[in-house]
């Protein structure tokens, strides 16, 4: 019996060198581009040309630095410790708590994309403003779904074994 979840088999070209760093490269140009479109809501905001009153402040910032945070927790944890099949709630095991600390930096991640979709309807949908002042929330929802998908991206490449990976047992 085999100990992988699905019947179909893994592609080859998942077990690669150039895959995992085609994949960071990725998670690299997904997470700026969010933080692009956010620094750009930024600036237009106190722009002469944002006619409007809205600006951007810091519950604005807030749900760009809850993902970031989440998306530093998730891809700092060590992906053995989630795979060990310790159960033990008392303090020997680290697989626990690393699931724990996983489920933390989702709920980070996830709170951060639901406060950019919070800010967009009640600061500027609620309010009905025009489109160059609505842009401002639309880039702060944009910008975090991109970090998420940066963290997703990110844990995907470094979940990829690659052939010159040698596990050291003494």
């Amino acid at each position: 019996m085999s100990a992988r979840l699905f019947r179909f088999p893994k592609p080859e070209w998942m077990n690669s060198q150039t895959a995992r760093t085609a994949g960071v490269y990725l998670a690299g140009a997904l997470f700026s581009l969010g933080f692009f479109f956010f620094i750009d809501a930024s600036v237009f905001s106190h722009s002469s040309r944002n006619a409007s009153e809205a600006h951007i402040k810091f519950v604005d910032w807030l749900p760009g630095i809850c993902s970031a945070l989440g998306m530093l927790v998730i891809n700092s944890i060590d992906k053995s410790h989630l795979a060990q099949d310790s159960y033990s709630y008392s303090g020997e095991g680290n697989s626990w708590k690393a699931r724990l600390v996983l489920f933390m930096g989702f709920a980070l991640m996830a709170g951060g994309l639901a406060g950019s979709v919070t800010v967009l309807v009640l600061k500027y949908l609620v309010p009905e403003y025009p489109w160059p002042t609505l842009y401002l929330g639309v880039a702060n929802v944009i910008a975090n779904s991109l970090i998420m998908l940066s963290s997703i991206a990110l844990w995907v490449s470094q979940s990829i074994e690659d052939e010159y990976t040698y596990n050291l047992a003494l």
